[in-house]
């Protein structure tokens, strides 16, 4: 092979490399759950279990796992809405934030009972741990939206008990991305 054929080759070579690596580094910030698939049914094990309203769920927190984290994020904000609830009005299921840049994933049942990973903001019900999806007997499925924002602010800025929109006032300014997966459910 002709030294042109060799220069050639090595920078074909290096190109794809080039091309793969970039590729990867671009992948966009995303969020999954092993509980159920963007779109797809949450079950009645992830429903509430509010006997007042009889929603007969166990009140489990799905499993939450997210990747391709921007640069220079510092730490997470959840939040969990439901935009079909109070009659199109919205309820805010959970707000929980000062998530550590180095968690990237939530346990089943880890919204529920709490931990060391998340500070609990204030849900519609004045809830700092997750309530699950609770809609009226009948009604089309409500979608449940999961979203996550990586922000550059340091995991304990933000004071507990703050509402939706207080921790969307308080991370203006300093999010770096978000992405959502959607569940749904219905009774």
């Amino acid at each position: 092979m002709s030294r042109w054929g060799v220069a050639l080759c090595i920078g074909m070579t290096a190109g794809a490399v080039f091309s793969a690596s970039s590729r990867a580094e671009s992948a966009p910030f995303s969020i999954t759950s092993p509980s159920f698939a963007d779109g797809g049914m949450l079950t009645r094990k992830n429903a509430a279990d509010d006997p007042m309203r009889m929603c007969g769920g166990q009140n489990v927190s799905p499993a939450l796992a997210w990747s391709n984290v921007p640069a220079k994020s510092r730490s997470f904000v959840i939040f969990l809405q439901d935009p079909d609830g109070l009659l199109g009005q919205g309820v805010s299921h959970w707000v929980g934030y000062g998530i550590p840049a180095n968690i990237t994933s939530l346990a089943e049942g880890e919204l529920t009972r709490g931990s060391n990973h998340f500070i609990g903001g204030k849900g519609t019900r004045d809830n700092s741990l997750y309530i699950g999806p609770c809609p009226p007997v009948g009604e089309a499925p409500h979608h449940y939206v999961f979203t996550i924002i990586a922000t550059d602010l340091e995991p304990q800025a933000l004071k507990p008990g703050m509402t939706r929109d207080e921790v969307y006032a308080a991370i203006k300014g300093h999010t770096l991305g978000g992405t959502s997966i959607v569940g749904k459910y219905a009774r």
